[in-house]
């Protein structure tokens, strides 16, 4: 998919409307479609930046950049997600290569550690990440920890 418009804002830069599609979009797919109630609004969105792929003014793909000290030791990439209707076409490829641009833009030198949905271990790995913990539960789902180094 090469027809998606990048942007990279400070949580204060964003405006309701983008931040509407973007919790909209986190609901849909974090609540509803892996149907888990949790609290997706956890105080970290203030402090990070956020990418958002859009495509005809639509959003399809989206992360968190969260700097150093907030997550994790190292600066961290959370929230991804893709929308149903971008999946299967590069999307989410797209977004993880410029996700990692953007972070090591950023933060030169400096590792990437993620929190990652287990089933979506070798999509990360694809990406250089490594496991570097055990399997444990994060809202009833199994996670693992990932590092780039």
């Amino acid at each position: 998919m090469n027809n998606i418009i990048w942007t990279l804002k400070a949580f204060a830069e964003l405006n309701p409307f983008e931040l509407y599609q973007i919790l909209r979009l986190r609901s849909e797919v974090f609540v509803v479609e892996q149907n888990c109630v949790f609290l997706d609004m956890d105080n970290l969105d203030a402090k990070s930046l956020h990418l958002q792929g859009r495509s005809d003014s639509e959003l399809i793909a989206y992360v968190r950049i969260l700097p150093p000290g907030l997550a994790y030791e190292e600066p961290s990439i959370g929230r991804v997600i893709t929308s149903a209707t971008a999946r299967r076409t590069g999307a989410g490829k797209a977004l993880m290569k410029k996700a990692i641009e953007e972070t090591i833009s950023m933060y030169p030198g400096k590792s990437i550690k993620i929190g990652a949905q287990l089933y979506l271990k070798r999509f990360y790995e694809g990406f250089g990440f490594e496991q570097c913990s055990e399997v444990y539960l994060e809202d009833g789902i199994e996670h693992i920890k990932m590092l780039r180094k």
